[in-house]
């Protein structure tokens, strides 16, 4: 399955992590507000790492334009937290999709059932306004790119 621009986002109720705090995390519960999700291949990466951590640097950006980030692994909350403690903390939540139920359902499992870096921006409809999948996860998409999609989506 290939989700494109102008379908709606398929929801989803996730456990994650933010600031040390564990809850459930359901996608529809951010309607009004554009999502920018980050789906990412693993926890304590290289380029995972400087990925989320310059997301988190970036974070007041994101917060100018209504957006709230998601982070998505196929790693259990434990490991969010620890990958969390370690780097000093995240500006948003990372969630826990252990079964890849999500990242199949947004079509960004590659063909060794890993997940490929990609991003999704859901306008405040639940709509899906821009998509991104990595072919090779060895960079990622930059703020700016992500802003631009998020003012676009508005």
């Amino acid at each position: 399955m290939s989700l494109a621009v102008g379908e709606d986002a398929p929801d989803f109720t996730l456990p994650g992590i933010d600031a040390g705090e564990r809850r459930d995390y359901t996608l529809s519960s951010y309607r009004g507000s554009p999502v920018v999700l980050v789906f990412y291949p693993g926890d304590n990466t290289p380029v995972c790492t400087r990925q989320l951590n310059q997301y988190t640097t970036d974070i007041d950006r994101f917060t100018e334009v209504g957006a709230q980030v998601l982070a998505l692994s196929p790693q259990s909350v434990e490991s969010h937290e620890g990958f969390s403690g370690k780097q000093g903390g995240f500006g948003f939540p990372l969630l826990a999709d252990e079964d890849k139920v999500v990242g199949a359902a947004y079509g960004i499992i590659g063909p060794l059932g890993f997940y490929r870096r990609s991003i999704f921006v859901v306008d405040a409809d639940g709509r899906v306004a821009y998509v991104h999948r990595a072919v090779a996860g060895v960079t990622f998409r930059p703020t700016d790119q992500l802003i631009a999609a998020v003012k676009r989506a508005a």
